[in-house]
């Protein structure tokens, strides 16, 4: 038990800048109180979720809705309020010149803008300390014949090539995938495969992000994260859930037993051992040219609409800590046994007692053991914060999608 607590006690998941402001779907977004007005506010928010659950260190900025005149003043900030700049998430899906793509648009002026917004990116990673660029592209054609399919592999490629080689040592890029929307006939990094062909010919500072609801219904997304880490190209995850076609609702809600499943292959693929780095078993790892693996990332990518942003972010992180609990309760070695032995139903049984444990009597008492309040949501709800900054967040633009 006691090493079950120094893993959760070292565990490390990312807040998005983004999920502290005002978001929806693309129906409606509903304004809320005490939003933050500008990236600052959004990181004392975040410092928040940080205090009251203690694994919540780092906050992930989207350029340009973070956009700011002074990058080192920013991180400068973060340090004040508790907490530090995380992954730089870039963004080519909210220009007009990217209708028909950015970095795989036909326009060579198209790609050569997006390809720069990019590198600008990596330019703030230096600038704020940050060591991730995380990019996802929205695209792909809606009609057959629309443009050629292999040509804007061609051009993907050249644009992450050029991306790769401004990267500075410590630094890497991980490429997220999507399986459709915007682009309904063709995306150009539709699922897993295609983004690990892309960062398998780039080198080790190249690896492949998981977002939990970017699959198609029934993928085994444990299946693809033991993958990935086996090849040692798992670089993180965008945690979320999704009960149909959408992937921003709080993590856990739609199938916490799925979770558990992805987190019990994290805790399989050493990515939890020491919080740094994760080996690869095969020559075909991140270790290549001689540079040594990179950490997993755990990040969380949601966005907030009826809920409170605050709140939100809280239960999320807490939904991470239940489901990675349960993962560590796993009896490796019996379960191992009955594998071996072929015992279908007995390893079964390892597997589900572990996650039909209630693990929360064990993170209240680790997080008193840390000097925390057992119950992070009832310990925010009485700090006062949020009537704080509803009276004081008047005026001014709130902070939304594209701001």
């Amino acid at each position: 038990m006691t090493d079950i607590k120094a893993v959760l006690r070292a565990q490390h998941i990312e807040t998005p800048s983004w999920a502290f402001g005002n978001s929806g779907t693309r129906f409606k977004v509903f304004a809320q109180q005490g939003v933050p007005r500008d990236p600052y506010e959004k990181l004392a928010d975040a410092a928040q979720v940080h205090a009251y659950t203690g694994v919540a260190p780092t906050v992930a900025l989207h350029i340009p809705w973070d956009k700011v005149d002074d990058y080192a003043d920013l991180a400068r900030h973060a340090r004040e309020v508790g907490v530090g700049i995380g992954a730089i998430n870039s963004n080519v899906f909210q220009d007009d010149d990217y209708m028909l793509g950015s970095v795989t648009h036909p326009s060579a002026r198209v790609r050569r803008k997006a390809t720069d917004h990019l590198l600008e990116c990596v330019d703030i990673m230096d600038a704020t300390g940050s060591d991730t660029l995380k990019l996802w592209f929205s695209d792909g054609i809606n009609y057959p014949g629309q443009d050629d399919i292999r040509a804007r592999q061609d051009r993907l490629a050249e644009s992450l090539a050029q991306v790769y080689e401004r990267l500075g040592d410590g630094q890497r890029f991980l490429l997220e995938y999507k399986l459709f929307e915007p682009a309904f006939y063709a995306t150009d990094v539709p699922d897993w495969g295609t983004a690990y062909a892309h960062c398998v010919k780039l080198g080790p500072k190249a690896q492949v992000v998981v977002d939990t609801g970017h699959h198609a219904p029934g993928t085994n997304i444990e299946f693809i994260v033991a993958f990935l880490l086996r090849e040692g190209k798992l670089g993180g995850f965008d945690f979320n859930s999704r009960f149909y076609a959408d992937d921003d609702l709080m993590v856990g809600a739609a199938d916490p037993f799925q979770l558990f499943r992805i987190m019990f292959e994290v805790v399989q693929g050493g990515a939890l051992d020491d919080g740094k780095e994760v080996r690869s078993t095969t020559q075909f790892g991140g270790s290549a040219g001689g540079e040594a693996p990179r950490r997993v990332a755990f990040m969380l990518d949601q966005c907030h609409n009826i809920e409170p942003k605050i709140p939100g972010q809280i239960r999320s992180v807490m939904n991470v800590q239940e489901a990675t609990a349960k993962a560590l309760l796993v009896d490796r070695e019996a379960l191992a046994a009955a594998q071996t032995e072929g015992d279908v139903l007995g390893a079964n049984a390892v597997f589900m007692d572990a996650y039909n444990t209630d693990v929360r009597p064990l993170l209240a008492e680790l997080r008193e053991e840390t000097g925390l309040a057992p119950d992070p949501m009832a310990a925010y709800a009485k700090s006062g914060y949020f009537e704080k900054i509803a009276a004081e967040r008047v005026g001014g633009t709130q902070a939304g999608w594209g701001a």
